[in-house]
């Protein structure tokens, strides 16, 4: 009977070791991913800023694209309009 006994504290005490190592190694496994999720935080943060600035750089293009095609089409109404004046109208009453 002692046997019995001794065997089931010697696999009870094998068991509770396992556990302890279990808890550390998914403990150390936490601690990685925690590292992990504030180097992506970090690259979100850095990745935001890279596009705001990106965006910020189309709208000035996009701006300054704007004000030429509406000066390119200014110049072609002026360049009609001098033109249609050269032209008598006909059937106009």
């Amino acid at each position: 009977m002692a046997e019995t006994w001794a065997a089931i504290g010697i696999l009870a005490a094998g068991l509770l070791g396992t556990f302890f190592y279990l808890g550390a190694r998914i403990d150390a496994l936490g601690a990685r991913i925690d590292g992990m999720g504030d180097r992506v935080e970090g690259m979100g943060s850095s990745l935001a800023a890279r596009i705001d600035a990106m965006g910020d750089s189309l709208a000035g293009r996009i701006d300054s694209l704007s004000a030429r095609t509406d000066a390119r089409f200014d110049a072609l109404i002026a360049r009609m309009d001098a033109h249609l004046e050269d032209h008598p109208r006909r059937g106009v009453r």
